[in-house]
């Protein structure tokens, strides 16, 4: 009898195809995107339960809540998958000494494809393409223009329980206050350790360049595995001059499928 339920198995398997999924990899919650794709023919949605950020400049404080800010994936094979970036709602609050002011909307869409170059199925290293472009379907929120760039992310896994990763992104934006076209450079590092089989934690360095100056930032956050295929997280990002945003704080899940 078992070696009956054991040949229907492999069969089974080999009929459809089904074979051992990745490690689960996310893109959140650091700012540091992983260089590995999600599997052919599989979903995989990262999405916050909210998250908060605020910012003073020029007596001017700026506080946004987002609720479900969400990045689903699709593996169109075995080196690329497809992402749809989408934020359903978004509340903006302005208060300074000409007033207050109070904005609800959902986020423009954002579309990103990521392609392995090498280190998808193992090794020490891995590296990656993502191209992305920002589709203007924000009525409130946006600028009313196409944007986009190109994402390098890359991965050392140096350890059994911490690697290190680094990426570089270029985006091409429009400038509301000056009203031009600009470049935006960012540059990430971070360090990522496993405390146990589900609690995980990193530290990571953010720096945004641009027209309007060098924004530097300082992240850490903790990460619960729940199964193979399901993760939980939650995080801060702070600013360090006075070019970066003052604060950030987020929590949310991932979940491959």
């Amino acid at each position: 009898m078992r070696l009956l339920v054991l040949s229907a198995f492999l069969s089974f398997n080999l009929l459809t195809g089904a074979q051992a999924l990745r490690d689960l990899e996310t893109d959140r919650p650091d700012a540091t995107e992983s260089p590995v794709t999600v599997d052919k023919g599989h979903f995989q949605l990262e999405s916050s339960f909210f998250a908060w950020s605020k910012d003073d400049s020029g007596g001017t404080r700026t506080e946004v809540w987002s609720i479900a800010e969400s990045n689903l994936k699709y593996g169109l094979s075995d080196q690329a998958d497809l992402q749809l970036v989408w934020t359903p709602y978004l509340h903006e609050t302005t208060k300074s000494a000409a007033g207050n002011t109070s904005v609800r909307d959902a986020s423009d869409l954002v579309f990103r494809l990521k392609y392995n170059i090498w280190g998808n199925d193992g090794g020490k290293t891995a590296f990656a393409l993502m191209p992305v472009v920002k589709a203007p379907t924000s009525s409130r929120l946006g600028n009313d223009k196409w944007e986009g760039g190109i994402v390098t992310p890359f991965a050392w896994r140096a350890g059994e329980k911490w690697n290190l990763g680094a990426q570089l992104e270029i985006q091409r934006f429009y400038d509301g206050d000056n009203l031009e076209w600009d470049w935006e450079v960012s540059h990430t590092t971070v360090i990522g350790l496993d405390l146990t089989d589900r609690f995980g934690v990193y530290l990571e360095y953010l720096g945004v360049s641009s027209d309007d100056g060098y924004g530097a930032h300082f992240s850490s956050g903790i990460t619960y595995g729940l199964n193979d295929v399901a993760q939980l997280d939650a995080g801060t990002l702070v600013g360090l001059n006075k070019d970066a945003e003052d604060l950030t704080v987020f929590s949310g899940i991932s979940w491959k499928f």
